[in-house]
């Protein structure tokens, strides 16, 4: 077959089965500046947008890339030389369909010290400034959830304002222009998997232009509005699969983007400068996301850190490959139904019955080749972000987490950086050395795990906790990881 090499020229050479913009992208202008370019964002803001377009609106809010790392200027180099077009690939067990996205017009040089970035958010025609840059990424401390001021990236933006390193410092920067030049802010708006993640990003803002410039903090918290959200698709990353899987549609695409074929955007209805019409394709806008929030953080994410760990160890390569496993589906279903469940309530027309049988419908997608490594990334703030709450919402309770402990148990063995049949687990956390280090120690004193006051907080603290996971990690040690979920599951004493 013929390929493509994709761009504005190409798109009528594409093969017919191929959706593409039928909006002329030479009149877009841009409304959005997008920091942090993964595949989420080009299978789920983009695409939300490209949509809209699609059906002859929205013109003036394409969207303009931008990077913070230098990692991030191959990922520009990529998308410049196929002017900006992504082909996102929905990937369906009953079949696949393809379509090329052109909501995105251009792509910010990555620059030390921000200069384009700050220049274009400062721009009146910029009305939103959106970001996904990891759960991580916010510069939170650990114990309190508040701000951490600490952090050498923080304390550098905050005496160098003008030349900032953080995707906030770029923010505060441009947020001060805007201001000093009588330009009405824009909306600052998280897409990463948070609870509040406006309410987040807010803190972030505010708390560092309040080190440098209290005056601006306020104008900030004043003039910028917020909004929460519930993101969902489930995007995996691309690889040599993914470009081959293109290159047989007949486009050569240098950064494709698979996907499920889910999508769902639940948006607190709080911009202060416009906003495009998202929910005419889809979206949802509601006055409280609350309940949405914890229902897909809990259930799919958390559920996500249930499965991928113990995938790692015993060498189960994908999610949809742990759904496959008896020993580890009977786990996440045992975990979600008895543990996490009661922590989650219902939202409209879904209860939290429903929406693990939609979950392990969407997890058991063979066609959705999400690795349990990709799964298992940055556990340091993954399973504080998305598991730990749950077991202090369940202590609070009464309830049991012993189910919970068990997860957490994994994780540690996990840590020991090999597998059931040897193999080794190359470093997949920004700690990885350090979480080594106590996993080992957690063979012969499994408290030391948990003690880890960076991660756990005063989890250490709760008896409640740490005994099943004591039990669990010892249990682990001595009979291995099958043995233990099958005295988890009932199959043996």
């Amino acid at each position: 077959m013929t390929k493509h090499r994709l761009s504005n020229a190409a798109l009528s050479e594409l093969p017919d089965d191929v959706l593409r913009p039928t909006y002329d992208r030479t009149a877009l202008t841009p409304g959005i500046v997008h920091i942090g370019l993964g595949n989420f964002h080009r299978a789920h803001q983009s695409w939300y947008l490209h949509r809209l377009m699609q059906s002859g609106s929205a013109k003036d809010w394409a969207i303009v890339g931008a990077g913070v790392r230098a990692p991030d200027e191959h990922m520009r180099k990529r998308l410049l030389d196929q002017d900006c077009l992504t082909t996102l690939i929905e990937l369906d067990p009953a079949g696949q369909s393809v379509e090329v996205v052109g909501a995105m017009i251009d792509f910010l040089p990555v620059e030390a010290n921000n200069a384009s970035l700050i220049s274009k958010m400062s721009d009146a025609q910029i009305r939103i400034v959106s970001l996904t840059v990891t759960e991580s990424g916010y510069f939170q401390d650990i114990d309190s959830g508040g701000f951490d001021a600490q952090h050498e990236d923080i304390v550098h933006d905050a005496k160098n304002p003008t030349t900032p390193r953080t995707a906030f410092g770029a923010m505060v920067a441009a947020l001060k222009n805007r201001r000093d030049q009588g330009v009405a802010s824009f909306t600052a708006q998280s897409c990463d998997n948070l609870q509040g993640n406006g309410d987040i990003l807010r803190q972030t803002l505010v708390g560092l232009a309040r080190l440098s410039d209290p005056q601006l903090a306020d104008w900030i918290e004043a003039n910028t509005a917020f909004p929460n959200s519930m993101v969902d698709c489930i995007v995996p990353a691309t690889g040599p699969n993914e470009i081959e899987l293109v290159n047989t549609l007949g486009i050569d695409d240098a950064a494709p983007v698979t996907h499920e074929n889910f999508r769902q955007w639940v948006i607190e209805d709080n911009f202060c400068n416009g906003r495009p019409d998202w929910d005419q394709v889809g979206a949802t806008f509601i006055d409280n996301i609350h309940d949405y929030e914890l229902m897909k953080l809990r259930i799919l994410n958390a559920g996500h850190q249930v499965l991928a760990n113990v995938g790692e160890i015993l060498s189960v390569q994908t999610i949809s490959g742990c759904m496959a496993h008896s020993l580890i589906s009977g786990l996440f279903n045992k975990v979600e139904t008895e543990e996490i469940a009661p922590q989650v309530n219902a939202v409209p027309n879904m209860t939290p019955a429903q929406y693990i049988e939609l979950i392990e419908t969407r997890f058991t997608n063979p066609k959705i080749v999400d690795t349990t490594r990709r799964v298992a990334f940055d556990g340091s703030a993954r399973h504080p972000g998305f598991v730990h709450p749950i077991i202090h919402d369940a202590l609070a309770d009464g309830q049991s987490v012993d189910g919970l402990a068990f997860v957490e148990a994994l994780w540690a063995r996990m840590c020991w950086g090999t597998r059931e049949d040897g193999s080794t687990i190359d470093p997949n956390d920004p700690f990885w050395d350090d979480l080594v280090v106590v996993a080992t120690d957690a063979k012969t004193n499994p408290v030391k795990w948990v003690q880890q006051k960076q991660i756990y907080g005063d989890l250490a603290n709760e008896p409640s906790f740490v005994e099943p996971f004591t039990r669990w990690m010892a249990l682990i040690t001595e009979k291995g990881t099958e043995a233990a979920l099958e005295r988890y599951l009932g199959i043996s004493a």
